[in-house]
């Protein structure tokens, strides 16, 4: 995840808009602080492209496994390893 933080409140946000979903774009954090509390703002990923990468991962995942059950125990990972990288994912 990306150091960089920003914090907006609602006017500047809606006053420079297209700066900080330019930020948000290149990967930066803003949080928009309101009255109804904080919020981050985050691209949304398209569809097909998220699909894309989900069938990649699970095609390779697929294959790993396969590999595993037929004798080449050298390309499967812990499943601790595994988990820890789930926890501290984006999903």
């Amino acid at each position: 995840m990306n150091a960089i933080m920003t914090i907006v409140s609602t006017r500047d946000f809606r006053s420079n808009q297209t700066k900080y979903l330019g930020m948000v774009k290149r990967g930066e954090r803003v949080i928009l602080r309101s009255r109804m509390g904080s919020f981050h703002l985050t691209p949304v990923i398209e569809e097909a492209e998220l699909k894309r990468d989900i069938t990649a991962e699970i095609c390779g995942g697929l294959k790993a496994w396969k590999e595993y059950l037929d004798g080449d125990k050298t390309k499967m990972r812990p499943v601790d390893e595994l988990l820890h990288e789930l926890r501290n994912s984006d999903l």
